[in-house]
């Protein structure tokens, strides 16, 4: 029989555990809700009025006001944004974004953007059924079931990272490879997995003579990245093709060859490497950027292997298992991990760049 001390400390340890869920349980609604801010403008309506009543919300955003009022209650109630004054009529009440709130929630060029996390964690559950179907019979679930706002936010998270770091920290990691970029005659650069096109265009912006040419599967994505690269005045030297990144028909002798956080959501990895492989010229280099987790499990895990398990268990395994065989690799692809693959496909080494990044490590890998 328990003793009374063993009885608190179980009611204590209850009581912990329920408010840390309870705390997730708040996590998650607020990130759905800026999910909805985001979608509908709400931020960026705020931020440019300065401050708002729901009724000038509703009319600059062209929504309902009761339910911008509610969105506007709730935001406050969060801590998300403030208001003038609490007391004032429903209607008559003003809103406005606290200091350090327009960049994150409006600013899409800035590193520290992150309003799109709403829009992944909208679309990671979208296919709820079918990721419970996957986890009891072994399949997958295929990356166009997760939809449109997945791969918007997406795109749109990595999009800042991708059109400033590119040619200012990333590939000139890689010093022979910069320089080879920068230099006549043109370089060429096959960006694989380059989903929304922003990596392909970073690395055009960033060298303006290398020419870029781009691979996905998913044709939506390419429809869109195909949109980027002409918004971006870069249709001379950018080309997207919707071609399967193992597809041993594409041509081509490259100096760089990238692979930006798609290879662990690859049913084959090393069937894509080695097609990497092939493409890149004698005297060029492979670039691979994935999650920087670990270098090996452990029940605590790194600074960011709690989220990467996350969109592991919702998203990245159910994609990759999506056709098999599949490696069946996961989010938390670590270090040993890639450097088999690598091996496998015929590198004769890989290399960890000195690139400091919060959520990615930096891999060259060598013909």
């Amino acid at each position: 029989m328990a003793t009374n001390t063993e009885q608190t400390k179980h009611a204590e340890e209850t009581e912990a555990f329920v408010d840390r869920l309870l705390d997730a349980v708040a996590g998650t609604l607020t990130m759905e809700t800026l999910f909805v801010g985001h979608k509908l403008g709400y931020y960026e309506a705020i931020a440019e009025a300065g401050s708002v009543t729901s009724e000038e919300l509703a009319s600059a955003t062209d929504t309902h006001e009761r339910y911008a009022r509610e969105w506007l209650e709730q935001q406050t109630v969060t801590g998300i944004i403030g208001i003038e004054d609490e007391h004032a009529d429903a209607t008559s009440r003003r809103y406005f974004l606290p200091p350090g709130r327009e960049e994150a929630l409006t600013d899409r060029d800035s590193l520290n953007y992150v309003a799109p996390f709403g829009s992944l964690l909208v679309g990671a559950v979208r296919p709820a059924d079918a990721i419970l179907e996957a986890y009891r019979t072994g399949g997958g679930v295929p990356y166009e079931e997760y939809g449109e706002h997945f791969r918007e936010g997406q795109a749109a998270i990595n999009r800042p990272a991708f059109l400033h770091s590119m040619g200012s920290e990333w590939i000139p990691a890689m010093a022979d490879v910069d320089d080879r970029l920068r230099t006549d005659p043109s370089a060429r650069v096959a960006d694989v997995g380059c989903g929304y096109g922003w990596s392909s265009i970073g690395i055009a912006q960033a060298y303006p003579n290398v020419h870029v040419d781009g691979y996905d599967l998913d044709t939506k994505s390419v429809e869109e990245a195909q949109k980027n690269v002409r918004e971006a005045g870069l249709g001379d030297r950018v080309t997207v093709e919707c071609r399967d990144a193992g597809d041993t028909d594409i041509d081509g002798e490259y100096d760089l060859v990238t692979a930006f956080e798609c290879v662990h959501d690859l049913s084959d990895p090393v069937g894509v490497l080695r097609n990497m492989r092939r493409l890149v010229a004698d005297d060029g280099a492979v670039l691979v950027v994935d999650e920087r987790v670990g270098d090996e499990f452990t029940a605590d895990g790194d600074d960011v292997e709690w989220m990467m398990y996350g969109w592991s268990v919702l998203h990245c395994l159910p994609v990759g298992m999506a056709d098999h065989p599949s490696a069946g690799t996961g989010t938390v692809m670590r270090t040993d991990t890639l450097r088999q693959y690598a091996t496998d496909a015929g590198f004769s080494d890989l290399t960890v760049l000195p690139v400091e990044n919060y959520f990615f490590r930096f891999y060259r890998l060598e013909p």
